[in-house]
């Protein structure tokens, strides 16, 4: 196994699951309440569904690495910042509207990689 940079192992099968930030077992985990709840691969993803709302546009927001009370501080952020509602729900953000470019703009600004997902 060749060793890449910004890769680590995420399961051993002596310790199950490892914990993406101290690398040791999640029951073992030293991070506490301040490990991420999912990496991923880092960048952001947004995409527009419509499918099983009656018809309205909602933009989905996931893959943002963060704590997930972090996560409900961006969400009022973006919530404001489109002038329109929305929640957090799984992990993901979910704001009304076909918002994707103002989601983008803002996420960028803050520090994120940001890919439009979907067509």
């Amino acid at each position: 196994m060749s060793k890449r940079r910004g890769s680590h192992a995420v399961y051993s099968t002596e310790l199950g699951r490892l914990c993406p930030q101290c690398q040791r077992a999640i029951a073992a985990c030293v991070c506490g309440t301040d490990r991420p709840a999912g990496a991923g691969d880092g960048v952001v993803r947004i995409r527009r569904e419509s499918k099983g709302r009656g018809g309205k546009a909602v933009t989905v927001i996931e893959g943002i690495p963060e704590h997930p009370d972090k996560l409900k501080v961006i969400c009022k952020q973006l919530k404001q910042r489109c002038g329109v509602g929305g929640a957090v729900k799984d992990l993901q953000l979910e704001i009304q509207g076909d918002q994707r470019s103002i989601c983008k703009q803002q996420l960028e600004t803050m520090g994120y990689r940001v890919k439009l997902s979907g067509g």
